[in-house]
């Protein structure tokens, strides 16, 4: 059995008690940037910002140079964000929102582990983390428990670095200490999607339905032909990447390679990860997804195919960045244009209602950290995208008062989602700004 979209010629379909619904899932999703960015590319009004030296634990940096002054402003799209011109009605820039550091661990743990923490700094006895339960598993409590997962968690990051502890690698957590370990294989996680096992002789589920298929499609309305050849083809470009990334794997077994990971294309990893979320998320699989397109502080150098000319880390570059800006500002390029190519899709795929996915999602990219060279907690980048089914108004650049806590974007969002919840970790207060 092939998961399938809805189509207006089967609505009752393979979704169980979604079969009745004629109002379209409301979703949630995030794609979590490791180590910050580079902010001269990426923040409207800092492209002359001067490049900071390396600073050590949580530091606050505020620009020196011409400031954008806190309210609602038009959406000015920097070099770093120019790939989301297309979106840009469907997207909001949010900057000027902090977190505060709980002393006693490092910078870089803290911020991904505790991007999406339900509790304040200090607020969890005997932790050195400020670690509860996490958005999504907070949102998924609501909005998950009419599919077959409640929440889905992936990770671009399928090596090994002993130095480093589970809390530089995961963003979604049970509760405290309790980590929601993240799906690292593309395969398994198709397997997943599919229910198909990696030991089937014939393993592409669309060689496997595609005689079932082809009878299905000729039962189909036009418009719904078109959305399943669409949906064919997609299934197939994410078994074409899976092949030949698991080529690539075996033929630098067979050569006894030391490192693998530093001749794997990084990028085609990226891309395939992404499109399992969309996948996700359009099936019905789970209404709940994060992504961590890397992890933090890792020190094993990644290919980066096409993109840089040899394996870097990302990490260390981030610590020299007089020497590697460009290569920082390519590859903060690059994560953004796969976000852009992600709601982009998202917002061809059609919903129940007319509407489409995107319109029925609230996905938003962003760092734990406003900067990886300076490790700066405060003034975080942030792009949110989507709908959130008519609750969201987006369009815009929102710069907050300094201060504002980055909890705030996480109460507002629970609160489009229809969970009334009066306050979240630090927060002080919804946002009024990015709400219908």
């Amino acid at each position: 059995m092939m998961s399938l979209p809805w189509l207006a010629s089967y609505p009752n379909h393979c979704r169980g008690a979604e079969s009745d619904r004629t109002t379209p899932a409301q979703r949630l999703a995030f794609f979590y940037l490791p180590n910050g960015i580079t902010r001269r590319g990426f923040f409207p009004g800092e492209s002359d910002r001067p490049i900071p030296q390396f600073a050590g634990q949580n530091n606050v940096w505020r620009f020196e140079g011409k400031q954008v002054p806190p309210g609602v402003h038009p959406l000015t799209l920097s070099p770093t964000l120019a790939s989301l011109h297309a979106m840009r009605e469907k997207i909001a820039l949010v900057t000027g929102l902090d977190r505060t550091f709980q002393h006693g661990t490092d910078s870089h743990a803290q911020a991904a582990s505790c991007f999406l923490t339900s509790v304040a700094p200090f607020e969890v006895q005997n932790s050195a983390y400020p670690l509860a339960r996490t958005l999504d598993h907070i949102a998924a409590d609501s909005i998950g428990d009419t599919t077959p997962y409640s929440t889905l968690e992936l990770s671009c990051n399928d090596h090994k670095n002993n130095i480093e502890s589970i809390y530089f690698d995961n963003m979604s957590w049970y509760g405290t200490g309790h980590v929601a370990p993240s799906m690292r294989n593309p395969r398994k996680v198709y397997d997943r999607l599919f229910g198909t096992r990696s030991d089937t002789s014939s393993r592409n589920i669309t060689d496997l339905a595609l005689e079932n298929a082809k009878r299905l499609r000729n039962r189909l309305s036009s418009g719904d032909q078109q959305k399943f050849s669409e949906y064919f083809e997609a299934v197939r470009t994410i078994e074409t990447r899976m092949d030949k990334i698991e080529s690539m794997k075996l033929a630098l077994a067979a050569e006894r390679i030391e490192r693998p990971e530093e001749f794997l294309p990084r990028n085609e990893y990226i891309q395939l990860m992404g499109d399992l979320l969309v996948t996700a998320l359009q099936t019905g699989i789970t209404n709940v997804t994060t992504l961590m397109v890397g992890p933090e502080r890792w020190t094993t150098p990644t290919n980066w195919e096409g993109i840089l000319d040899k394996p870097h880390s990302h990490h260390a570059m981030t610590h020299s960045p007089q020497e590697h800006v460009e290569n920082l500002l390519k590859l903060d390029y690059y994560h953004v244009s796969v976000f852009a190519n992600l709601i982009a899709r998202m917002d061809q795929i059609e919903e129940a209602d007319g509407t489409t996915l995107l319109d029925n999602t609230i996905f938003t990219l962003g760092a734990g950290m406003g900067d990886g060279t300076t490790h700066q907690y405060n003034d975080l980048p942030l792009v949110v995208a989507g709908g959130g089914g008519g609750t969201l108004q987006l369009g815009k650049h929102i710069h907050c008062t300094p201060g504002t806590p980055l909890a705030n974007l996480w109460l507002t969002q629970l609160n489009c989602l229809g969970i009334d919840r009066q306050r979240y970790a630090d927060s002080t207060s919804a946002m009024p700004e990015i709400m219908a």
